[in-house]
């Protein structure tokens, strides 16, 4: 199976704090919604919480996947003041691990 060379994603993964509120994890996916949709290098933006059965999610309940047209647009969105605004006031308070990759 080849991979898919029409955008580069930059795939996130959430574990947040225990006892993290739903009014807050609804607050993050909101405010990660309007962040991409007003970034114009972002390409695409897809996101949900983990539904597997097979429990081996370590903990990460939520999934967030950015797509940009390269590893420039990319480049261009982690250091945007937006983002860092939007970790700093909706993720640092709230998460206890992250993970990405991007490919």
């Amino acid at each position: 199976m080849a991979g898919n060379s029409q955008a580069y994603r930059h795939v996130v993964l959430f574990k947040f704090k225990e006892g993290s509120s739903e009014e807050t994890l609804r607050g993050i996916e909101a405010a990660f919604a309007r962040l991409a949709a007003e970034l114009p290098f972002v390409r695409g933006f897809e996101w949900g919480r983990n539904s597997s059965p097979e429990n081996l999610n370590h903990g990460y309940t939520h999934c967030f996947i950015v797509s940009f047209d390269d590893e420039v647009g990319r480049d261009a969105y982690l250091p945007h003041p937006s983002h860092q605004a939007f970790c700093r006031t909706y993720l640092d308070p709230a998460l206890d691990d992250v993970c990405v990759v991007d490919f």
